[in-house]
């Protein structure tokens, strides 16, 4: 699960003016040398080209340095990847450099993803102690639970020969071990289907107009959809309902109903969120490493070797896999923040009212830091030494008080699903998707059909 992961629309680049600036930011006087600025050619370039914000933010980072900046309007933004820089905007300094309103808010509302300030500080203390070690061991059962149906179906699918789509089944999974965390319930057919308009959301949100109104009208069935699923489960939680598993997350939502702030718009806001967060993103990870063990199939059986089935040295060789899959495709891809005042970052001048963008793509795939950074090797993971030191080295799930929440629950959730699947089956890719499309999240670029080898 990843509340960070839905930042990546903090900063709105479409239909903005192109024409660019040149040279370097104004210096603030007695704050820092001027922030070196991309050549004006660059972005017209890039534009001309009608390419990818990454393939932007790529040459920007090539041609500036890790504390860098480039104007796709009159005001310039800056590109953060240097690791010290990361830290010091994410963790040292939150407060100067905040989160602003976002796209996602259309779907999540004021859930602990877009909230701000005091509410946000209440919101994220209630589920904090949801997502600790203790916290995490009321929902280790019901993950189990979820990819052991996950692997009776693969067992099924190896029997017969039947293609899947392994996105699809990441999907499946990680939506039924959030519903069953939240609800005590295992995920039906029915609510499966309902929840589809989740991703369908998501996926619209970079494209949607910028008019709010015209956006909800854009994707108001959804919305419809969405908002009836989670009317159904409040009410039920409310009832005394629970599940087989006994109460989940949103009876913990249900309870703190006796504070004034936590109506049901609030109560559905927040089950959206981590139904967004706590499925879209684990199941796009999961899809990602699936797709390198293909390209690196000497990667699963070193995983396997390294220890027998339930072992400690097995489970960190699988926690490595993952690791290393967030390392080359972080599910916060870039993280918008705004400068609220006057700062001097890696010795350079940051005026109050800049725009930044932390981005760990880039950060992670720097050689400086990380060897031969596009080699899927998890190894960087399990030996010492073998990657950075720094904090803002590596950092899939942010760093700082707006870390991700449910960090542990994802990497429990992939390392639970890896346990009951890699020793079984390997899928034989069909095709493969052709690219890498970068929007809320960094998520392949069409189907993964597969049939599956025992």
């Amino acid at each position: 699960m990843d509340t960070q992961g839905m930042d990546t629309q903090g900063t709105d680049i479409q239909g903005t003016d192109t024409r660019a600036g040149h040279g370097s930011l104004p210096h603030v006087p007695g704050t820092g040398r001027p922030v070196p600025e991309a050549e004006p050619g660059l972005v017209k370039q890039w534009h001309a080209e009608g390419g990818e914000l990454i393939e932007l933010l790529t040459r920007v980072r090539e041609q500036c340095g890790g504390v860098a900046a480039f104007r796709l309007g009159p005001a310039p933004t800056l590109l953060v990847t240097d690791p010290d820089a990361v830290q010091h905007v994410l963790a040292r300094r939150p407060d100067r450099y905040v989160k602003r309103s976002h796209r996602a808010r259309l779907l999540v509302g004021d859930g602990v993803l877009s909230a701000t300030g005091a509410a946000w500080k209440r919101q994220r203390r209630l589920l904090q102690a949801q997502f600790t070690g203790t916290g995490m061991r009321r929902y280790e059962q019901r993950i189990t639970e979820a990819a052991r149906t996950t692997a009776r179906r693969w067992g099924g699918y190896a029997r017969t020969g039947q293609t899947l789509d392994v996105g699809r089944e990441m999907r499946r999974f990680a939506l039924d071990a959030i519903w069953r965390s939240l609800t005590g319930h295992h995920l039906d057919d029915g609510t499966e289907r309902e929840l589809g308009a989740v991703a369908a959301v998501a996926t619209a949100l970079p494209t949607l107009p910028a008019d709010v109104t015209d956006a909800q009208d854009a994707v108001a069935t959804d919305l419809a959809r969405i908002d009836a699923v989670a009317r159904h489960a409040i009410e039920a939680a409310r009832s005394g309902e629970a599940g087989p598993d006994g109460p989940g997350l949103l009876h913990v939502l249900i309870d703190a109903a006796e504070h004034p702030e936590y109506t049901d718009q609030l109560i559905r806001d927040e089950l959206v969120t981590l139904l967004v967060a706590g499925h879209e993103t684990t199941a796009t990870t999961l899809t990602w490493l699936y797709l390198l063990l293909d390209r690196y199939p000497a990667t699963r059986e070193q995983a396997l070797a390294a220890g027998e089935e339930g072992s400690a040295e097995r489970r960190q060789a699988l926690q490595a896999l993952v690791h290393e899959t967030l390392r080359l495709y972080p599910i916060a891809w870039i993280l918008p923040r705004h400068a609220a005042e006057d700062d001097t970052l890696a010795g350079h001048a940051v005026e109050a009212g800049t725009d930044l963008l932390v981005c760990p793509y880039l950060t992670h795939r720097d050689p400086e830091l990380w060897p031969d950074p596009e080699h899927f090797d998890p190894r960087r993971f399990l030996t010492p030494g073998g990657r950075p030191a720094h904090l803002g080295a590596y950092f899939p799930f942010g760093i700082g008080p707006r870390a991700c929440l449910g960090l542990q629950f994802a990497l429990r959730e992939s390392t639970i699903l890896l346990e009951h699947l890699l020793p079984a089956h390997t899928p034989a890719f069909h095709s493969l998707p052709t690219k890498a499309e970068y929007g809320i999240t960094v998520r392949p670029g069409g189907p993964t059909p597969a049939s599956l080898v025992n």
